[in-house]
């Protein structure tokens, strides 16, 4: 895979970090790309949006939804487990992970549910009402009044 110097942006950009910090990250060739656990993130309209993230095992004393810096981190930790058992199979992981979202500008988390094995946190991009496009209002040419001051001739 190619990798690409992105320094002359750098230089020549003011007020661009937060894109080229995620163009570093996206262009990272990190291969211990972490898979666990499995997660979805859907649109549910124009400016919602669901993470949806398969955690079978843990309860919710276990996880932890938190936003900071501009990122959600969910994180879970299992207690440890007193009960003495023996397995023949072990397929259900409850290892402790932490999964970072880097949200955009404008989007925040409205809640978190957690309910047959699976964690839903919804986000909402809630844009200010100065950024939102405008209708500006055109006047007709006769419609606008002028101020004049009406002079006389001096001599």
């Amino acid at each position: 895979m190619r990798t690409f110097d992105f320094a002359p942006m750098h230089r020549a950009s003011i007020g661009f970090d937060q894109i080229a910090d995620m163009m570093d990250r996206v262009m990272s060739n990190d291969v211990s790309t972490n898979t666990y656990p499995p997660y979805n993130i859907e649109k549910t309209s124009d400016d919602d949006y669901r993470i949806s993230i398969a955690v079978a095992g843990f309860s919710d004393a276990d996880l932890s939804v938190e936003v900071k810096d501009g990122a959600l981190f969910v994180s879970a930790r299992k207690g440890e487990d007193t009960t003495e058992r023996t397995y023949l199979h072990r397929g259900i992981a409850t290892r402790a992970f932490e999964r970072r979202f880097h949200l955009a500008d404008h989007v925040r988390v409205t809640g978190a549910s957690h309910e047959d094995g699976m964690l839903h946190i919804e986000l909402t991009r809630e844009v200010p009402e100065a950024l939102k496009p405008r209708q500006i209002e055109i006047a007709r040419a006769g419609a606008v009044e002028k101020d004049v001051v009406e002079a006389k001739a001096v001599n």
